[in-house]
This record gives structure tokens, sequence and C-alpha cells, in this order.
């Protein structure tokens, strides 16, 4: 089941900050997600979320219920809020092309700590979570 949801979800980078508790300051993280044809659903680094129409955010972790603000990377690098602080975690592997779509050469030091994302996406746990609570509504 997993492989065939797979084959109709696309893989993007995106602009990952949690809101919840945080307001503008949140951990903040550049990776590649996995979104549902819709991208109603986005999955990363062992989350789904739920797009919404939140406090501050426009996700929601579908596990958790913290609201998470997820978006396009920006071209021009300024993807924390005006208002924000603190760096952003980038996956190691996608730096590259992260690079060619802002149109620079290097990665700077003081906006982003560099680590290794392991490229998680539990569809099928989160379609049993969904399943179970569909059930218990019913």
């Amino acid at each position: 089941m997993e492989n065939l949801l797979r084959n109709k979800a696309t893989y993007c980078l995106k602009y990952i900050e949690l809101k919840s508790g945080y307001s503008d300051d949140g951990p903040a993280w550049i990776g590649k997600v996995m979104t549902s044809r819709t991208e109603n659903t986005v999955y990363f680094n062992n989350k789904a979320f739920r797009k919404s129409h939140g406090v501050s955010g426009n996700y929601y972790d579908l596990e958790t219920g913290e609201e998470y603000w997820i978006s396009n990377v920006k071209k021009d690098g300024t993807d924390r809020h005006w208002a924000g602080h603190g760096k952003i975690i980038i996956d190691t592997k996608i730096i590259a092309e992260y690079l060619v779509l802002i149109d620079k050469t290097c990665i700077s030091e003081k906006q982003f700590i560099v680590e290794n994302i392991v490229d998680q996406y539990p569809v099928d746990r989160i379609n049993k979570l969904e399943n179970q609570k569909k059930n218990t509504h019913e």
C-alpha cells in the first residue's frame, strides 16, 4: 500500500517551522518532503501534517496537534518570518538542489545548521491512525 501511495505522491523541498509554543522563533527545517497528490498531507522527518487554518500555522501534526508553518522554499533565501530568529536546520542531501534554487554557491553558517535528516514518511502509520479515529467516530 505504501508503495502505491508513494507512486501518487510528489517529493519537493519545503520550509517547515514549529509554531506551537514558539511564535516565530520555533525550530525550523529545510528538507525534502513527500506530499499527497492534493498537498493536504505533508510527510517529513517521520511526521505527518494536515493542512489547516490554525492560529499561527497552516498545517498541524496529525499525532500531536502542534501547529507548523510549511511553505515552498523562497528563492531569495528569506524563509524564516521577519520577526523570527534562530538557525534553520537544512538536510545535507538537498544542499546542492537548494543552492541552485536560491542561486547561491554556499550555505551561510550564520543562517543554517547542516544535518543529515533521515527520509522517513510514515504513510502506513498515519493511515492506521486515521482509520482508528474514523472507526471510533462511527
